[in-house]
């Protein structure tokens, strides 16, 4: 889908045509649509096509004054009943025409932008817009990051009374997605670090505040990353061994009560036997034997009870 906006009179509004000073937004865009930004642009097609691969690694290409800008933003997805915090390539091309971002899916990223709810933001103001792109995906990170803490904490008071594996698979999808994170956050690190040297971005000393910023934002998101991640690591592994413990205590729990259960079922298998046996002729024989039985295996259980054994 191709949308293109343009600000006027402070109101983002959608215009059919790429003018000076606008913003292109293709969101898993058609081949024509390529084709007609490439050609309205001046810029290779596979630039508009480098982003819509998800396997895109981040980085920064420049030709003819014209800028290349890829990195990860977070988005959320679903994977059977669970959610499944991952990451996409986000494609920024920069020309003197146009301000140009790319995307294989719709992120909420761009809803700060066309809502209005970024006061300073202008189209035209190409450098500006950049940065502060960044700046909302560095944060969009720690929201999703402080989600993904709390969706753990309540899990973990979940798997606490539970001995089933589900909770477990609820952790591990989280555990899949901070590894997206720290990954990603990591590849834009690197992309940021370089962004400092580029002339553009040197011009302005607010740009360059900016920038310090959004580097500032996405280093804290990687901290949170790596704190969250060795904290749901050692929690799976304590849980996995708490579930296994629970299950050990079950286990030998029904192994007392099958040996204390088999005393009267093998003292009832003996005096069942077609021979002769002692009592067989005493009118008590049944009183004095389930009596008998009964005692011997409250003896049992003491002694057990008395070893921990339930």
């Amino acid at each position: 889908m191709l949308t293109i906006y343009k600000k006027t009179d402070e109101k983002m509004t959608t215009i059919e045509v790429i003018e000076k000073g606008t913003w292109v937004h293709l969101c898993s865009p058609t081949e024509d649509e390529i084709k007609l930004v490439s050609d309205r642009l001046q810029v290779e097609t596979d630039w508009v096509r480098a982003a819509l691969d998800e396997e895109e690694t981040s980085r920064i290409e420049t030709e003819n004054g014209k800028y290349l800008i890829i990195f990860d933003t977070p988005v959320v997805e679903t994977e059977g009943k669970n959610y499944l915090y991952t990451t996409i390539p986000l494609g920024v091309i920069i020309t003197d025409e146009a301000f140009v971002t790319i995307s294989t899916k719709d992120s909420p990223l761009f809803n700060d932008f066309t809502e209005g709810r970024v006061k300073t933001f202008y189209p035209h103001k190409k450098t500006r817009f950049l940065l502060q792109l960044l700046y909302r995906n560095a944060t969009r990170f720690l929201q999703y990051l402080k989600q993904i803490d709390k969706t753990s904490t309540h899990i973990q008071n979940d798997l606490s009374k539970s001995m089933k594996n589900k909770e477990l698979f609820q952790l591990l999808a989280l555990q899949k997605s901070l590894v997206y994170f720290s990954t990603s956050l990591s590849s834009n690190d690197m992309i940021y670090e370089k962004l400092k040297k580029f002339d553009f971005i040197k011009r302005y000393e607010e740009d360059l505040d900016l920038i310090e910023d959004v580097i500032i934002e996405n280093r804290q998101a990687i901290e949170m990353c790596n704190i969250y991640r060795d904290i749901l690591s050692g929690t799976m592994d304590a849980y996995a061994s708490v579930i296994s413990n629970n299950l050990n205590i079950v286990m030998k729990l029904l192994a007392v009560i099958t040996i204390i259960m088999s005393i009267p079922t093998i003292i009832g298998s003996i005096w069942g036997m077609n021979v002769p046996l002692p009592m067989q002729d005493n009118p008590y024989a049944f009183i004095i034997l389930t009596s008998s039985t009964v005692i011997i295996s409250v003896i049992v259980a003491l002694i057990m009870r008395k070893k921990n054994m339930f």
